[in-house]
């Protein structure tokens, strides 16, 4: 990546989900401006500094998927932690043949848009109460609180993305519902902060990646169907 792209990607505007963050941030710094007491100064530069944070941390860069309709993009930022032959989600219906599964680990240093892996129809979503453990551990896909969705392509064949909240995380959130028809790399949730994403790939399909590979949401590509 060059420097004026990094620069770029620093300086994207943030998502709409920022807002009540910068917010309260604001509120907190304006308040230490006007009051003359030394703590609540000391309390204005923290609001400060977090409204810096959640403007780093909410930035959402346009992206641009490759224009083939044959491949498997990238649902997150992030590294590849993980690649593994297993079942996919009994909730995805997808059934009990294991498939490719690629694990996207995303620190509060990675955009958090997460954007959908190819072309479809949403056909299924389940969300899952859980715990917070690291979202890097293999257990979190079973423990962890979770949003499942199933992606039907135009062929019939079926993805399954998962979003995990990790040890920091404490909110999923996500834009798609049933019924929808979607892009790929069209955006289509958040999680605040610090995440995992998981990609079930249809059967037979092998992914193109390597663990510990970066990657860039809505462009890098994953796999070809």
């Amino acid at each position: 990546m060059s420097l004026i792209q990094s620069f770029k990607l620093v300086l994207s505007p943030p998502h709409r989900a920022a807002t009540p963050f910068l917010a309260a941030g604001a509120a907190v710094a304006l308040l230490g401006r006007l009051t003359p007491w030394r703590c609540t100064r000391a309390l204005g530069k923290a609001g400060l500094a977090f409204s810096a944070f959640c403007l780093y941390f909410f930035r959402d860069p346009n992206r641009f998927p490759p224009q083939d309709d044959s491949l498997v993009i990238a649902p997150a930022d992030g590294r590849v932690t993980g690649i593994s032959l297993v079942a996919p989600p009994t909730a995805l219906e997808m059934g009990n043949t294991p498939v490719w599964r690629v694990s996207i680990f995303l620190s509060v240093l990675d955009v958090h848009i997460n954007r959908m892996p190819a072309a479809g129809k949403v056909t299924k979503v389940a969300y899952h109460a859980g715990k917070f453990l690291n979202a890097s551990l293999d257990k979190a896909s079973e423990h962890n609180e979770r949003n499942e969705l199933r992606l039907t392509l135009a062929d019939g064949r079926n993805i399954g993305v998962v979003q995990i909240a990790g040890l920091i995380a404490r909110r999923i959130l996500c834009f798609v519902n049933e019924g929808d028809a979607v892009e790929a790399g069209e955006r289509f949730g958040l999680i605040r902060f610090g995440s995992r994403t998981d990609v079930y790939l249809p059967a037979g399909i092998e992914p193109l990646v390597e663990k510990g590979q970066t990657m860039t949401g809505g462009e890098t590509v994953l796999a070809r169907l």
